[in-house]
């Protein structure tokens, strides 16, 4: 048979399968006027599906359309599968089902950091310092197998069981338990820590805006009232947001009820004020000196908060530019469960302030770089290599105090990154695991006497003290590693050390706000924070209102 009886031939087939022009498929490729560019985007599908040489995946072909789309806008709008999704949602819903653990890998081995109080695991009897080894007859100890996959075989529905097999430290000789546990539902906090520093200052430290955030907080500024609190360190370092509505809730506690927390506004999107409403009358913490910790990685809803509290002259700023993320993102769930966030609008402080950092549509890697280029330009060590033009000034509500737009909040009174400690010895012996190995080691085979010793975390964070033998049974685990020793960068990395390692001990011994209670005697930007609210200099940089005095 000749190729031109063939054609036809084909055209037919191709035509009772489907196609879209049914004289002629392949007019499908032709530049129609008429056709709108979601006509064109559909016949450009249907033609690869029915028309092209080989089989195709055609979930992933309309995936990867979607994704190719959305990288040509901004930096934020994206697409996540429909498990994506359901773990990108997760954490700031609140909870999940599961048993009920906090835990490190250690050595390919899971141990049990602590359980959550009345929790699944709690109630059968699992303790801090037990490794898990098997979860429903698999072993994960051993095997190199990933966090998400232990983490899918400990989660489940709850009402659901799952055997574990636990392997315990608590004599000479090491026991293996078998354990049922019911999987339950277990609460997911945003607030890590909350606790007096003095007994007029209060520390609050927050991890993200998640669905119950404001809850938290206000349960957080109760509790520390009662304890005395007059003026509050909210730190919001390192922490890359969340819900918006959160951090509105938020400001309700420490606003004026009715100020401005932040406008929304975009081409599709009129403008939305958000304004502070209390909880209950009038804010929990409306009145009292309150300072913000904040750095490069603080972004979105910490922004937010942070650049409401300056505007209104509510607070001070302390520590470093923060990431400058000022997009809007509306989620639009897909039937399958997979979903895009799409940006549909910029946030804006009270005063006007856009917070989004400038970027290139389409250029993410730029985008991504730009900490790495503050840290190479010196910005994040040094004030004056951060340059900001006048036409990015703006001023507060009350004071008038210059501030600035641009990208991120800039702080008050800026705090630059130490790197001195940070030296490739000990990036070395971090990287491999070998601290929290040690740590892991030590609170074994002296548990119990330190829970003797230590009745609580203020006696243990004020009296313990980490020896020169143990830093030396850290350095033996480096050289059984092959990790070279440097002298010079031991040296100046041993505040560190020392600090992590008594942090971590802490941490496994009573909870996570311990590590930060040893963390924040260390940190630079919590130590000018504190020195800041207990000065002369705060009421110069915020003198009350006449009817605050």
């Amino acid at each position: 048979m000749k190729l031109r009886n063939i054609i036809p031939a084909f055209l037919l087939a191709a035509s009772a399968a489907g196609a879209v022009c049914a004289a002629n498929p392949f007019d499908i490729f032709n530049k129609r006027p008429e056709a709108s560019p979601y006509q064109k985007l559909m016949m450009a599908e249907r033609a690869i599906t029915q028309l092209y040489v080989d089989s195709v995946d055609e979930n992933k072909l309309v995936e990867d359309a979607i994704k190719g789309m959305l990288e040509k806008l901004d930096p934020h709008s994206s697409y996540s599968s429909p498990e994506e999704t359901r773990e990108l949602n997760e954490p700031l819903q609140g909870n999940f089902s599961g048993i009920g653990i906090s835990y490190n890998m250690n050595t390919d081995t899971l141990y049990v950091i602590q359980t959550v109080a009345g929790g699944p695991s709690e109630r059968v009897g699992i303790l801090a310092g037990d490794r898990i080894i098997a979860v429903n007859d698999t072993a994960i100890a051993g095997v190199k197998m990933k966090n998400n996959d232990i983490q899918k075989r400990l989660r489940g529905p709850k009402g659901t069981e799952v055997d574990v097999k636990v392997l315990r430290y608590d004599s000479a000789i090491p026991d293996t338990i078998d354990f049922r546990i019911t999987r339950a539902d277990i609460p997911i906090y945003s607030v890590d820590a909350a606790y007096m520093v003095d007994p007029k200052t209060g520390f609050i430290r927050l991890n993200k805006f998640a669905a119950d955030t404001p809850k938290e907080v206000r349960e957080a500024i109760t509790r520390l009232k009662k304890e005395g609190m007059t003026q509050l360190i909210l730190d919001l370092t390192d922490n890359g947001g969340g819900y918006l509505n959160a951090a509105v809730e938020l400001l309700g506690e420490l606003l004026s009820p009715g100020q401005l927390a932040v406008y929304t506004e975009g081409l599709n999107s009129p403008r939305y004020d958000a304004y502070a409403e209390p909880s209950a009358g009038k804010g929990l913490f409306g009145d009292g000196r309150v300072v913000v910790m904040m750095n490069q990685y603080s972004a979105s809803a910490s922004e937010i908060t942070a650049g409401a509290l300056q505007d209104h002259d509510r607070a001070l700023i302390v520590g470093r530019r923060s990431f400058g993320k000022g997009l809007v993102q509306r989620p639009v769930t897909l039937p399958d469960g997979s979903m895009i966030r799409l940006t549909v609008a910029h946030y804006y402080t009270p005063s006007g302030r856009d917070i989004q950092k400038p970027y290139e549509k389409g250029d993410e890697e730029a985008y991504r770089r730009d900490i790495e280029d503050r840290f190479n330009h010196g910005e994040l060590m040094h004030e004056d290599s951060i340059h900001l033009s006048d036409s990015t000034q703006y001023k507060t509500l009350r004071l008038g105090r210059t501030v600035y737009a641009g990208g991120g909040i800039m702080p008050d009174r800026f705090v630059g990154l130490d790197t001195t400690a940070y030296t490739k010895y000990y990036r070395n012996v971090v990287a491999k695991g070998l601290v929290n190995r040690f740590v892991i080691k030590y609170v074994d085979a002296n548990r119990s006497e330190l829970k003797k010793k230590y009745r609580n975390d203020d006696q243990f964070v004020d009296k313990f003290e980490v020896t020169d033998e143990m830093l030396a049974s850290l350095r033996k685990l480096a050289d059984d590693e092959g990790i070279e020793f440097n002298q010079e960068q031991y040296d100046r990395s041993l505040p560190l050390f020392r600090m992590s390692i008594k942090g971590l001990i802490g941490r496994d011994l009573f909870e996570q706000a311990t590590y930060h209670k040893v963390y924040n005697r260390f940190d630079p930007i919590f130590n000018e924070a504190y020195r800041l609210i207990n000065s002369q200099d705060y009421t110069t940089l915020l003198p009350p209102s006449p009817s605050k005095k």
